[in-house]
């Protein structure tokens, strides 16, 4: 490593970006405390010091077809970090996961800044889709730190390093049973009494194309389960679209709110609401893993612009978009995906959970096999990407 203070410039484009970051510049101040940073992020990433550039929420959009409406601003945030990126000269770029943007900008900089270090954080999913995105990246992306360790050795066929660095989900211990018993008691739910979690996503268009759907596929399962609970963890930034629409649902749920509490607290609680509940309806994502490390079956769902769900399957390389399913090589997770996000199967399969001693078991096995696949063996992740970060340091 250089002996001087490497600049280290971060961008995360939406809320799992942004808590991978704040990892990692815990690590980053841990073991170089005179590094200095800048660059874009949220509330993780501001806790750990920095100053972001512009609001997060400007980059967090998903989908082809539903990004259109916001290219005019999206596009002035790619030339307003490029700006910041070329005055302040930065000894490494670390871009974190939103490849549609963070790529976009690395390949920008790296053609004005030919010796600047790129790190990319996340390795695009190139098994899923779009593979050529691999060799596009190593024009420009020195090191890819992956969260998957099958991930590594597809970067490094494209021409450039890699590293598998670990899943963040199962760097710290998650609550036990007791811990769930204690969230039902709390909350006046018997031990016997069905709960269900319902995580409807984190993003604003997610809460807007689930929230309907997810709250229909209840009504079947309150009539077939007398007695059923429903809790709903928060996201931050949607807290209030989602109490909001949840007016409308046939139960009233448990609302988990991280507002107002430190991220710690509210983490936890968010675990140990997982932990009590006996199966899930989650969006498509990194909850996924989540669920896995609370031992939670799930059914896992998302809805798309059919034009987006048209082209996303043409070019689709994988038959599952779960990462429980693809780490333990199983497809013991049921997906209701695009045409399939709709009430009725939502609540069949949620219903072979809540009934299936079978479905349940399989599941677990699944997310057993997962956990061990993604355990860390060498630090804890935040520690992990930091290390490599900085063995980028010129010098």
């Amino acid at each position: 490593m250089n002996a001087a203070a490497p600049h280290i410039f971060l961008v995360a484009g939406e809320a799992s970006g942004d808590r991978l970051g704040g990892r990692l510049l815990s690590g980053l101040k841990a073991l170089a405390p005179d590094s200095r940073f800048s660059g874009i992020g949220g509330p993780a990433m501001e806790a750990q010091g920095l100053e972001s550039l512009f609001l997060i929420e400007d980059l967090a959009v998903m989908g082809l077809v539903e990004v259109l409406p916001r290219l005019p601003r999206l596009l002035a945030r790619l030339r307003q970090a490029e700006r910041a990126i070329l005055a302040t000269r930065p000894d490494i770029l670390v871009t974190i996961d939103s490849p549609d943007f963070t790529l976009r900008l690395a390949r920008r900089v790296k053609a004005a800044l030919p010796d600047l270090k790129v790190v990319h954080y996340v390795a695009p999913s190139v098994w899923a889709w779009r593979p050529e995105r691999a060799r596009h990246m190593a024009a420009f992306v020195d090191t890819v730190l992956c969260l998957l360790p099958f991930e590594p050795p597809l970067m490094e066929a494209a021409g450039m390093a890699a590293r598998f660095v670990g899943h963040p989900v199962f760097a710290d211990p998650w609550p036990g049973p007791e811990a769930g018993a204690a969230f039902r008691a709390e909350r006046g739910i018997a031990p016997d009494t069905p709960l269900l979690a319902v995580l409807p996503g984190s993003r604003l268009g997610e809460i807007r194309r689930h929230m309907t759907v997810f709250g229909a596929a209840l009504a079947p399962l309150a009539a077939r389960f007398p007695g059923l609970e429903v809790v709903v963890p928060l996201a931050p930034g949607v807290a209030d679209a989602v109490i909001a629409r949840a007016g409308s649902w046939p139960l009233r749920p448990h609302f988990i709110d991280p507002r107002g509490r430190a991220d710690a607290a509210a983490e936890a609680l968010k675990r140990t609401a997982l932990v009590a509940a006996d199966a899930a309806i989650a969006a498509s994502g990194t909850v996924s893993l989540e669920l896995a490390a609370a031992d939670t079956p799930m059914v896992i769902a998302y809805g798309l612009n059919p034009l987006t769900w048209h082209l996303l399957r043409a070019r689709l390389r994988i038959d599952t978009v779960t990462l429980v399913n693809l780490v333990s090589e199983s497809r013991a997770v049921p997906e209701c995906l695009g045409p399939d996000c709709r009430p009725e199967p939502i609540a069949d399969q949620a219903t072979q959970l809540l009934e299936n001693d079978a479905a349940r078991a399989a599941q677990r096995e699944a997310m057993a096999l997962t956990r061990e696949r993604l355990r860390i063996v060498e630090a804890f992740p935040g520690e992990a990407a930091a290390r490599a970060v900085l063995d980028m340091t010129p010098g």
